[in-house]
């Protein structure tokens, strides 16, 4: 059902961002780094032109990719994020709890 996107990520030592372009528009999740094992996702921006198209799900799933691969934590501050995982069993087991 969800296209797969070309997502990219950039991250310095406090904030990490990924992002998509898609038929040029950009959406974007952002995080702040707690240390070296937690992220706090705090914004996820899609542009209304590419709503309802899986865009803002599909950067979700890449930062839970990532933690997971990486063994960091995840806190959803921002509520799209915290929505998403929370329809995701699969994704919790990166939750910070």
């Amino acid at each position: 059902m969800s296209a797969d996107f070309d997502i990219t990520r950039e991250e310095t030592d406090s904030k990490g961002r990924y992002a998509t372009v898609v038929d040029g528009h950009e959406a974007e999740m952002t995080y702040s780094r707690v240390g070296a094992s937690m992220i706090i996702i705090d914004h996820t921006g899609v542009p209304d032109a590419l709503r309802g198209r899986g865009v803002g799900q599909a950067l979700v799933r890449r930062g839970v990719e990532d933690a997971r691969a990486e063994g960091r934590k995840i806190v959803p501050l921002c509520p799209f994020a915290k929505a998403q995982i929370a329809r995701h069993p699969e994704w919790q087991d990166v939750l910070q709890g």
